[in-house]
């Protein structure tokens, strides 16, 4: 009797023992922060306390930049950001702060002249990327995940972020705000996509350029389309709600590997959200 007692407590101790190895393997490392709510991803800045490293204008590949990253130890993944035609890296600095805030390295470039067209901003965006890697303060170094980058950027520089993605299959995330491009279909992209277009953009109107760029990745690609109900070309420019919400839940479902993100992508969170108010137009492989 002693001896079944003794074989079963064995055995629920090995089923135990399974359980909890099971368990941590299925941790995930590059989770970070707390559990998102809609409230934290509407916020102006998440749980991250970041600081800032500027470029010099001595950098070769693009042009000034600014680094934002967290001040907690740790590795995180890094993201570069690029400006639109003519605009430099302050019209799209409060995106990366946020997105910094919510856990990530980001990097947000001047280009090497404002008139720089899409396939020249791809170039840079990398460059940036790289630069982070390899070139930027011990300190912000110290904080790069190299093996998990992306790229997000307005306009042409959104236009550059598609042409970078397509260029790039290493890359775990794009997002292209309100982007421009004359070519229009990027069929071979492997990179999880999301198309951010503005439904009275005048300048790379969606029917022209955000629904092509969408229609024209693979449906067996992860990649979403949420068009700003009634917002203009240059939405991304000062903060934005719609945006940071979802470029924050984008990059961490990707780039993090963070599907506690999923539901403000596809789920319930993301339906109570995204009424027409909001999107004139919302599109996906969900799920992720």
């Amino acid at each position: 009797m002693e001896r079944k007692n003794s074989r079963r407590r064995w055995a629920i101790g090995l089923g135990l023992l399974i359980l909890a190895t099971s368990a941590h393997a299925q941790t995930n490392p590059y989770q970070k922060g707390p559990d998102p709510t809609s409230a934290s991803l509407n916020a102006t800045s998440g749980p991250f306390t970041v600081a800032t490293s500027s470029v010099s204008s001595l950098v070769v590949g693009f042009g000034v930049g600014t680094i934002y990253y967290p001040t907690t130890t740790g590795t995180y993944a890094v993201l570069a950001i690029c400006p639109g035609f003519t605009a430099t890296q302050s019209s799209i600095a409060w995106l990366g702060r946020r997105i910094a805030t919510h856990g990530f390295v980001v990097i947000t470039i001047d280009t090497n002249t404002t008139l720089d067209q899409p396939p020249s901003r791809a170039t840079q965006l990398m460059a940036a990327l790289n630069y982070v890697t390899n070139s930027s303060s011990a300190t912000v170094r110290s904080r790069v995940d190299a093996s998990r980058r992306g790229v997000a950027g307005h306009s042409m520089g959104g236009g550059g972020t598609l042409y970078a993605a397509r260029d790039n299959p290493s890359l775990k995330a794009a997002v292209p705000l309100t982007a421009w491009s004359t070519l229009k279909s990027f069929s071979s992209m492997q990179v999880p996509t999301l198309v951010i277009g503005a439904e009275a953009d005048s300048v790379a109107s969606v029917s022209s350029h955000s629904i092509p760029f969408y229609n024209s990745l693979s449906s067996s690609l992860d990649k979403a389309y949420a068009e700003l109900n009634g917002a203009s070309h240059f939405a991304p420019n000062t903060t934005n709600t719609p945006i940071g919400r979802y470029s924050v839940a984008w990059v961490k479902r990707f780039m993090d590997n963070d599907t506690r993100y999923t539901p403000f992508l596809c789920g319930a969170p993301h339906q109570s959200y995204a009424t027409s108010l909001v999107f004139s137009d919302y599109r996906s492989t969900c799920p992720y």
